[in-house]
């Protein structure tokens, strides 16, 4: 899947200008190195909205933030008998915010923690 590359707000504004000045999508195109419909949408999105500054963070919210995401792993490795279901019962210190088991782990996965299991063996005998 090819990872989208979204124009900058300053070349929103330079193709915006532009194509005010009378130019064609078609050569407005040219001289930035991008698609037409590239152009033709930025246009359609200026006219629809006024301005040429492409909106950001659209989607759910986070739960966590960066500094909350620090403190659930610290306090994972501190204590790191406690279970996930544990410590999503207790609220971050510094937020007071509570947080689901899932996300725990997706934040745990993040930092670079995962579950390990003790390795299981046969007790020994005097006779080994």
């Amino acid at each position: 899947m090819a990872r989208r590359n979204h124009l900058d707000d300053f070349t929103r504004g330079r193709i915006i200008g532009k194509l005010e000045e009378g130019r064609t999508v078609t050569s407005v195109a040219a001289k930035f190195g991008i698609k037409k419909s590239v152009v033709s949408r930025a246009l359609k999105a200026f006219q629809t909205t006024g301005t040429a500054v492409r909106k950001i963070g659209r989607g759910r919210p986070r739960t966590t933030n960066a500094g909350d995401d620090r403190c659930i792993i610290l306090k994972v490795k501190r204590g790191q008998q406690q279970s996930a279901s544990t410590i999503a019962q207790q609220p971050c210190t510094a937020t007071r915010r509570q947080v689901s088991r899932f996300t725990l782990f997706r934040r745990f996965k993040k930092g670079g923690l995962f579950a390990h299991r003790p390795e299981r063996c046969l007790p020994l005998k005097v006779a080994h």
